[in-house]
C-alpha cells in the first residue's frame, strides 16, 4: 500500500515537473502582459488609479476619416464594439456551419484521406497573414478578379470592397481553419459504435446528429468558436483593407490610441474587451453544459 501511494506521488510530482516550462510560459507572456494592461487601465498619465479611462470608453466619441478625405463619421466607443462583435458573431456563425459538415466528413474519412484533407486546409496557414488580405483585395475590387468573371457569365458587377460584407469575407476565410481543426479532432476520436447504437435504437440521421454527434462534438465546437471569435471581434488589418479604412472596429480604435501615444485608455479599451470576451465564454459554457448535459461541466463528458 505504502509502495502505490510512494509512486503515485512520483507519477504526481513528475507530471508537476513536466507542466513547468508551459507554466512559466503561461505566466510571462499570459498573465504579466494581462496584469500590465489592468495596470494601465486603472492609471493616468502620472500612474496614479483613476477610473475615467474606462468612463471614457462609454462616453467619448470616435472621428474617422475617410482615405479619401472628403467625409468623417463620428460614432461612440460603445458602436464600434457593437459593430465588431456583430461582424465577428457572422463570421462564426458561417465558419462554424461550414466547418462542422467537412469536419465531420473529414473524420469519417479513410486515413490517407484524412491527412489530404487536413494539408488542404492547413496550406493558407502557410502564408503570411498580409499576403492573404492582400489577395482578397485583389480578388473583391470593383476591377477585381470577381468583377471579371461576373461580367464573363454576363452579370452586372458587384461592390464588395470597402463593405462590411467584405470584412466578414476576410474574416472567415482567415480564420476557418479554426473551426475546422478543433471540431475534427474531437469527432475523429468518437467511438464509431456508438452511432451504430443510436440507429439500432431506432435514430435517423437526424435524431443521431442531435442527441449523438452534436453532444460529443460539442468541446470541440465551443473550442472552435472561441478560437475565431476572439481574433475576429480583435481584429484591425482585414477591415482597413477590405473595408478600405470607411469604419473602424475596436481593434481599429485600439491600434488609434496606441499610435497617438495614449497608452492608458488603449488599454482600457482592450481591459474591456477583454472583460467582454471572457463573460461570453463562460456564458457559453454555461448554456452548452445546462442544455447537453443536464447541468454538469462538459469537460466530464469527454
Amino acid at each position: 500500500m505504502s509502495m502505490q501511494k510512494s509512486g503515485k506521488k512520483q507519477k504526481q510530482s513528475s507530471g508537476r515537473l513536466a507542466l513547468a516550462p508551459y507554466s512559466l510560459w503561461s505566466l510571462l507572456f499570459i498573465v504579466v502582459p494581462l496584469i500590465f494592461i489592468a495596470y494601465y487601465a486603472f492609471t493616468d498619465e502620472s500612474f496614479r488609479f483613476t477610473t475615467e479611462n474606462i468612463t471614457r470608453f462609454f462616453t467619448a466619441t470616435s472621428q474617422l476619416t475617410e482615405e479619401s478625405g472628403a467625409s468623417r463619421e463620428v460614432r461612440t466607443y460603445l458602436l464600434i464594439f457593437a459593430r465588431s462583435l456583430k461582424l465577428a458573431a457572422i463570421s462564426t456563425v458561417i465558419c462554424l456551419l461550414l466547418g462542422y459538415p467537412l469536419a465531420y466528413i473529414m473524420a469519417r474519412a479513410k486515413e490517407r484521406t484524412q491527412k489530404t484533407l487536413i494539408t488542404l486546409v492547413m496550406i493558407p496557414m502557410w502564408m503570411n497573414f498580409l499576403i492573404r488580405t492582400y489577395a482578397w483585395m485583389t480578388i473583391l475590387q470593383d476591377t477585381g478578379i470577381l468583377n471579371g468573371l461576373l461580367e464573363l457569365v454576363g452579370l452586372s458587377p458587384a461592390h464588395i470592397i470597402g463593405t462590411e460584407t467584405a470584412v466578414i469575407i476576410g474574416m472567415v476565410y482567415d480564420y476557418f481553419p479554426y473551426m475546422i481543426l478543433p471540431i475534427y479532432s474531437i469527432m475523429a476520436k468518437m467511438d464509431i459504435r456508438l452511432l451504430e447504437a443510436a440507429k439500432d435504437l431506432g435514430c435517423n440521421g437526424a435524431a443521431v446528429l442531435r442527441r449523438v454527434i452534436f453532444p460529443l462534438s460539442l468541446p470541440g465546437v465551443i473550442s472552435g468558436i472561441n478560437m475565431v471569435l476572439i481574433p475576429s471581434v480583435s481584429t484591425f488589418y482585414i477591415s482597413q483593407k477590405l473595408g478600405n479604412g470607411k469604419f473602424f472596429l475596436i481593434g481599429d480604435a485600439i491600434e488609434g490610441q496606441y499610435i497617438a501615444n495614449n497608452l492608458h485608455f488603449a488599454a482600457a479599451i482592450a481591459f474591456i474587451l477583454m472583460v467582454v470576451l471572457l463573460l461570453c465564454m463562460a456564458l457559453l459554457k454555461y448554456l452548452a453544459a445546462r442544455l447537453v448535459y443536464g447541468g454538469e461541466s462538459y469537460e466530464n463528458n469527454i
